[in-house]
């Protein structure tokens, strides 16, 4: 169950967490304890951490005006903190937005390479069935879950329904998950939002809680209207005589292929299997951490 804390509350307790030894675990001075890990890639984040207003290269296929309020993580560091906290982050990361104020929330950055997306499919897709094909996908792999003895996932109905703008190739899509027969309903929310480009899409992907998205994804979509592609990169730059296309369309980065080769784990942020049983606890506990971690009165300036 996620329970909000105050400020101080909150972060008494993430500190008291960081300085108490892992129990079961054999401590040696040249292995860190996995709370000692998670606070290292924090301060290490926070070093390098850029604060908004500023302008974000996102590798070499956009730009991101990141407005006030907001704090970017760049790689390496971003990936070495969502690997502190059990996260498998793949290749494609571009970094980790978080909070400059309230909201215990953080967004992952990634730029897929897959190629020209046809967006025809968005004028006559059926969001239903896209929903029915998303738990498909999340049923094949409550098998491999529960040969492992994890919880099963369960998909709840719509967050936001899958909405694409063509003028714009903005995308945006959520769902609820949670677990199978679990007491508390309230589960954790990533808000999907994608934008589309010559050469693959950036994705932005918002993670949250139940109890907070009707409030907070006001600020997943104000990022994404702050993103742009640079010159040439552009979904408008497709050249059809040189330029590949991606193997699958529009639809298959909700409900079709994409979510079957990837897993709902993937779609709930590529947490390891490993790791399945604190998922749910874990998105909470590491928006919260993260958002009270950079918001405890370290410096404010723009880095790097």
């Amino acid at each position: 169950m996620f329970v909000r804390f105050s400020r101080l509350g909150l972060l008494g307790l993430l500190l008291l967490i960081l300085a108490m030894p892992s129990a079961g675990i054999a401590q040696t001075s040249a292995t860190p304890s996995i709370e000692e890990q998670q606070k290292t890639a924090a301060a290490n984040a926070e070093k390098v951490a850029k604060a908004g207003p500023v302008q974000v290269a996102l590798s070499t296929q956009a730009v991101l005006n990141l407005p006030a309020g907001y704090r970017f993580i760049p790689v390496p560091e971003a990936g070495d903190l969502l690997r502190s906290w059990g996260n498998r982050p793949s290749q494609d990361l571009l970094g980790v937005i978080v909070s400059d104020g309230e909201g215990d929330w953080f967004v992952i950055a990634r730029f897929i390479p897959a190629g020209y997306i046809k967006d025809d499919d968005a004028k006559n897709w059926n969001v239903d069935e896209l929903l029915t094909s998303l738990r498909e996908g999340t049923e094949e792999t409550n098998r491999e879950r529960r040969e492992r003895g994890f919880s099963e996932l369960e998909l709840k109905g719509w967050i936001e329904r899958p909405d694409y703008d063509a003028a714009t190739h903005r995308l945006v899509w959520s769902v609820l998950g949670v677990k199978k027969n679990a007491p508390d309903p309230d589960g954790s929310v990533n808000y999907n939002t994608y934008m589309l480009g010559r050469e693959g899409y950036i994705s932005l992907n918002f993670v949250t809680t139940q109890a907070m998205i009707a409030g907070e994804k006001k600020f997943a979509k104000e990022l994404l209207a702050a993103v742009s592609f640079t010159d040439g990169k552009a979904y408008g730059d497709f050249n059809a005589s040189t330029d590949r296309v991606a193997e699958y369309g529009l639809a298959a980065l909700v409900g079709g292929a994409v979510a079957k080769k990837l897993g709902w784990l993937a779609l709930l942020g590529a947490f390891a299997a490993k790791f399945a049983k604190i998922i749910f606890v874990g998105f909470a506990a590491l928006a919260a951490a993260i958002g009270k971690f950079f918001r405890r009165g370290g410096s404010k300036n723009p880095q790097g």
